[in-house]
């Protein structure tokens, strides 16, 4: 399914929050594959609504893991 501008937009918009929350710990290649992967795992949901959400959730999951992981 592709995604609409609004979703594209949201998408980006979790990029740019996620680069400022993380940005002393992780590399914004980092924060883009973690949100590349969250938002592919919700590419055949029929509902969209709620993905931007829901992918900024998991790829912060993602990226708290790695870093409790490293320490």
């Amino acid at each position: 399914m592709a995604m609409d501008t609004r979703e594209e937009e949201a998408i980006q918009a979790v990029v740019e929050r996620l680069t400022d929350a993380y940005a002393t710990t992780r590399t914004p290649e980092e924060i883009g594959a973690a949100v590349t992967e969250a938002h592919a795992s919700f590419k055949d949901r029929p509902v969209r609504d709620f993905v931007p959400v829901l992918v900024e959730r998991k790829a912060r999951a993602v990226l708290d893991n790695e870093a409790s992981t490293r320490q």
